[in-house]
C-alpha cells in the first residue's frame, strides 16, 4: 500500500484519529514532549496519531472517542423528600 500524505489523511473522515477527541490523549508536563498517549504509554513532540503513522505506517487503531461533556457532567435532579422542621434547639 503506498504511503498517503498527511494532508490527505486530515481531509478524509476515516483517514485517521483526531487525538484531541480521543479519551487516551493527554497533555504532559514535559515541555519538550507535550502530548501523550495513555493507551500506548508514550509522550511526543507531535500528536500521538502522527507519531504512530510515522512509526507504523498505519493510522492509529487505539482511538476511542471521549464521552460527551453534556452526558457525563449533567447531574440527575431528584426531588427532595418533604421533612418536618426540627423541634430541637441547639445552644452554643
Amino acid at each position: 500500500m503506498p504511503a498517503m500524505p498527511l494532508a490527505d489523511l486530515r481531509d478524509t473522515p476515516t483517514g485517521g484519529a483526531n487525538c484531541w477527541q480521543c479519551r487516551y490523549f493527554g497533555i504532559s508536563w514535559d515541555t519538550a514532549r507535550p502530548y501523550s498517549c495513555r493507551l500506548m504509554g508514550f509522550k511526543s513532540k507531535v500528536l500521538p496519531s502522527i507519531e504512530v503513522l510515522r512509526a507504523d505506517g498505519q493510522v492509529c487503531r487505539g482511538f476511542v472517542a471521549k464521552m460527551p461533556i453534556a452526558a457525563s457532567a449533567a447531574p440527575v435532579s431528584t426531588p427532595k423528600p418533604a421533612t418536618k422542621p426540627s423541634t430541637r434547639i441547639w445552644e452554643a
